[in-house]
């Protein structure tokens, strides 16, 4: 199908962060051209943007989408004993069938947040895998791999079946590897994922130095901090993701960069957790490719990357006291080319011929987007997701001023999550 996007403003996010008035046309899951205005051509349909905004989706590098099911559940904690007094034991008693519900209301928020790629981590991967693959997104999915009363060579073998069964199944799904976190795996599992990774060419993803008590208990432990822990067991040799990274110092930013790994904030969840937040100015300065994730549902508590757009930014400003920090460029830059680059879609990350058909129509018709001064400031500090028009991922559009696209009813997922809520929250 070949259609036609006309009457907007074209950010393409390309090296040259070109933007200017002008139309993209898409033919089944490619863009096919981003340019002037032009007359003629044959399309299968055409949409008027009425002067909206058309760029790359936003890419949300980490989540943990069936956590929808806890959201509102255990506020107000701390990390661990949010962790492992309230989550852990819930996440015990969930079913593969609880997972395909929960993942399918995230799915309704990344679309109405203009998210078109998901880094999703979780477990009971088959029933994840299959709502993303249901609804039409765009999901990488890393094994969040723990051995906490399991055998680490059990947990690593079904974690590469897991693989094998998966990849290649849908062709917006792709399964990675990832490990929960320096301090819920065994030495073992770390030289093991680090091994597998370079068995299968692929790279790890994990939560690190999330909050400041992980940090010392690994120092106290093992007498170094948790990026060189990590990487001693070589879990970092084919690079990846570190999610948080609230507490690096310099030295293990030096080591992720060198490493090839990309650093996932999620100033929100940081935030509430009363984590603190990350040193993205210093990161950023380093060379290190700095990415956004919103984190679960059950710490943020909203799947919304404007929310986090703002905070990325204006956290460092106050953190720093300099208001020049974090520019709103470099803050939309990480929200999609640097997600893009983290998550290994070269495909996603700007509008441009043979590029994926991944994109966010943002409407500039509201009260919080006058008057129009300069758009991607206008994104970051001022839209939310009220402005959100179309959301469309691989050509198809999945949401459209208010409504989804993607072939499940709203409601029935709202009557199902709350059915399965029902069940084990009280």
């Amino acid at each position: 199908m070949k259609i036609r996007y006309f009457n907007c403003t074209v950010i393409t996010m390309n090296e040259n962060n070109d933007i200017f008035v002008g139309e993209v046309h898409t033919q089944n899951d490619k863009i096919v051209y981003v340019g002037e205005p032009c007359e003629g051509g044959v399309f299968d349909k055409q949409y008027d943007l009425g002067g909206a905004v058309i760029m790359p989706g936003f890419k949300d590098c980490h989540c943990h989408s069936p956590m929808t099911l806890f959201r509102n559940y255990a506020d107000d904690l701390p990390l661990d004993t949010w962790l492992f007094e309230k989550i852990f034991p819930l996440e015990d008693q969930l079913t593969g069938d609880d997972v395909y519900w929960g993942t399918l209301l995230a799915v309704l928020e990344y679309l109405s947040s203009g998210i078109t790629a998901v880094g999703d981590m979780y477990f009971l991967d088959d029933h994840l895998a299959k709502a993303m693959a249901d609804s039409g997104m765009r999901c990488v999915f890393v094994k969040g791999m723990s051995d906490l009363g399991k055998n680490a060579d059990d947990v690593l073998q079904n974690c590469e079946e897991a693989y094998h069964r998966i990849n290649g199944k849908y062709p917006l799904v792709r399964y990675d590897l990832g490990v929960h976190a320096e301090y819920t795996v065994s030495r073992d599992l770390l030289k093991g994922a680090g091994n597998l990774a370079k068995k299968l060419g692929e790279n790890v993803g994990i939560h690190l130095s999330e909050s400041k008590k992980e940090v010392d208990e690994c120092i106290e432990k093992y007498g170094r901090r948790p990026a060189f822990e990590v990487a001693s067991h070589g879990t970092f040799d084919n690079g990846g993701l570190a999610y948080h990274c609230v507490y690096l110092d310099e030295d293990e930013m030096d080591l992720l960069r060198d490493k090839g790994v990309s650093i996932v904030t999620n100033p929100a969840s940081n935030l509430k957790l009363g984590n603190g937040v990350a040193p993205l100015c210093k990161m950023v300065q380093k060379g290190l490719n700095v990415c956004i994730g919103t984190d679960g549902p059950a710490s943020n508590n909203s799947l919304d990357m404007f929310r986090e757009m703002y905070l990325a930014s204006t956290l460092q400003k106050g953190m720093t006291g300099d208001p020049s920090a974090m520019t709103a460029e470099t803050v939309l830059k990480m929200a999609t080319v640097n997600g893009a680059k983290a998550m290994r879609l070269p495909d996603c990350d700007c509008l441009a011929v043979g590029k994926q058909a991944d994109m966010v129509v943002i409407s500039l018709d509201r009260p919080n987007m006058q008057p129009l001064a300069n758009l991607q400031k206008s994104i970051v500090y001022s839209a939310d997701k009220s402005n959100v028009k179309m959301t469309i991922i691989a050509g198809n559009v999945l949401y459209q001023n208010g409504y989804f696209n993607i072939g499940i009813d709203d409601q029935e997922i709202y009557k199902k999550c709350n059915e399965i809520v029902a069940r084990f929250v009280k």
